[in-house]
């Protein structure tokens, strides 16, 4: 890799880290400022970094950084958050998540002409994930009402996860007869075979930490270490058996949170130290950090060169996969519900696309489909749109819905979105 653009990636996380907080209020959102720090290094700039030189970068980086924040997101979500924000999250999941694919496929077949049914199939799936950091201040504005900023949060913890095995099938079902495997043995060890390992990483990971901590045995420091491990091991364990690493790393996640939730109360160890989010706390930002690296990587040598090919129906499909596609869905999710219309115009434009499509979009690609070139443009023209989009709209947007329930919940103490709120009071 070319030294200088070491040099500019270092120099934009200095820069953002010093200006992190003052940044989080305006348009400029972390992956935004990495996007064109990117698009400033890449082909179309200063050319220091370009894919064909360093194809391994890209695909480690990128693969690394959603491997561990797939593995704390899953590790973070309790069964009781999932309850406590009632309908919105399980509705959004349950319901919207495949309603949302199912549309985007219908949708690519008169926009996306020369690919296959799978390949449209796969354009769909890879572009349904939603992505928390690119609208993290729409998520985390303390003037949006606590169901909706919890319902977002937790989707998007899930439903990459969630996503991850219609996407291993529908790749199968693309490269079958490419000399891949097929569907039927790719379900096997990339559904059943990876979600046993990562279940067993999981558990072993909780159940070490967990006696070593009984014991007062293991330091804070090297804590976070091991925890880290998990999901690597998960990850390598089923790359070594051809099964999907993301598969693993996602169902260690879960599995290891709800085994230290399970920690009985009789060992004496601190509530604190047996919090999977506490733990999870060094892979969660260590995911971060690799995460806004990966947005720099795309926008040089994922974006840069897709903007040289643009045409008027991959634009078109990009902004219905922001909206519409997206939208839709979650109106009918979210229908009967009681939520306000603008509620749910909230919560369905919120649904920011990011690092978990531009990974699947990689593996795609890296798969040689006869559309994989179409495809690859299609997923990098969206995310960046959806990074310039969400970004640009999330405080505006914020301030103005927080605006809205505040003023509404004056002449309506009952309103849906305050559900939350009330069920904490304690009168």
């Amino acid at each position: 890799m070319n030294g200088w653009a070491v040099v500019v990636a270092g120099g934009v996380v200095v820069g953002y880290g010093a200006l992190s907080r003052r940044l989080s209020t305006t348009a400029l959102s972390g992956p935004l400022v990495f996007m064109l720090a990117g698009l400033t290094i890449g082909p179309l700039g200063l050319d220091l970094l370009d894919r064909a030189k360093d194809p391994e970068v890209t695909r480690t980086l990128l693969e690394s950084a959603l491997v561990l924040l797939l593995f704390a997101d899953a590790a973070g979500i309790r069964a009781r958050d999932l309850r406590r924000e009632e309908f919105l999250p399980l509705r959004l999941l349950a319901l919207g998540l495949p309603v949302t694919m199912a549309l985007g496929w219908l949708a690519a077949w008169p926009l996306l002409p020369g690919l296959s049914m799978w390949e449209l199939a796969l354009a769909a799936v890879i572009l349904a994930p939603t992505d928390a950091a690119l609208g993290q201040q729409a998520f985390s504005n303390k003037r949006v009402p606590p169901l909706v900023r919890g319902g977002l949060t937790i989707e998007s913890g899930l439903n990459d996860g969630l996503a991850l095995p219609f996407f291993v099938l529908a790749l199968a079902a693309a490269s079958e007869g490419h000399g891949h495997p097929g569907v039927a043995e790719t379900f096997l060890r990339a559904l059943l075979l990876s979600s046993a390992i990562g279940i067993a990483a999981g558990r072993t990971g909780a159940s070490l930490l967990r006696w070593s901590l009984a014991r007062g045995w293991s330091s804070s420091d090297w804590r976070q270490f091991l925890v880290l491990a998990v999901p690597v091991i998960a990850y390598v364990l089923c790359a070594m058996v051809e099964g999907s690493g993301f598969i693993g790393a996602w169902v260690a996640g879960l599995a290891f949170g709800i085994h230290l939730r399970r920690t009985p109360a009789g060992l004496g160890i601190p509530p604190r130290d047996s919090d999977p989010a506490q733990c999870t706390g060094f892979t969660e930002r260590l995911g971060l950090l690799l995460a806004s690296l990966s947005f720099l990587v795309f926008g040089a040598v994922i974006l840069g060169p897709a903007l040289q090919h643009l045409t008027w129906r991959t634009v078109l499909y990009a902004l219905l996969s922001l909206t519409v596609i997206r939208m839709l869905p979650v109106a009918l999710a979210l229908a009967g519900t009681g939520l306000r219309p603008a509620s749910i115009a909230y919560i369905g434009w919120f649904g920011p696309r990011g690092l978990a499509s531009l990974v699947f979009g990689l593996l795609a690609l890296e798969e040689h489909l006869p559309g994989g070139t179409l495809l690859s443009e299609v997923i990098a023209v969206t995310v960046g749109l959806s990074i310039i989009l969400h970004g640009a709209s999330a405080p505006i947007l914020g301030h103005r819905y927080g605006t809205w329930f505040t003023r509404t919940l004056r002449r309506e103490p009952n309103l849906r979105e305050n559900a939350l709120e009330q069920h904490d009071d304690p009168r």
